[in-house]
């Protein structure tokens, strides 16, 4: 069976994202979300389990949302009033389950990225 696993790179520092609170969302057909998870990452930036595995890992649309903006305001960053990047939402697709899909986020006060690992 395959799974869903994440971790945040702190471009800005070229170190994981520890503390980042992120949230799982899947997404039905018309674009309605349902909450699967609430995480924050550890101290290497990932989360201490799979997002999603066995059972739990469907086809379907997902979305990961990333506090950005609350983790570099945490670590003392100045940050403009609105934050250019805030809440950072990574809207993908599972079309095989027994894959494992890893998504990662890549972040700056200023910028972000995504890949799809495995």
């Amino acid at each position: 069976m395959g799974k869903l696993s994440t971790h945040v790179l702190d471009i800005t520092k070229g170190k994981p994202g520890a503390g980042v609170k992120l949230a799982l969302y899947a997404v039905d057909a018309a674009g309605n979300r349902k909450i699967l998870k609430n995480e924050i990452t550890n101290d290497d930036g990932r989360c201490d389990a799979p997002l999603l595995q066995g059972a739990e890992m469907l086809v379907g649309k997902y979305e990961l949302v990333f506090a950005a903006g609350d983790y570099f305001a945490g670590q003392g960053v100045d940050l403009p009033s609105p934050r250019f990047v805030d809440e950072v939402v990574l809207a993908f697709g599972i079309a095989d389950a027994s894959q494992n899909y890893h998504v990662p986020l890549v972040v700056s006060p200023w910028a972000y990225s995504t890949y799809r690992g495995s």
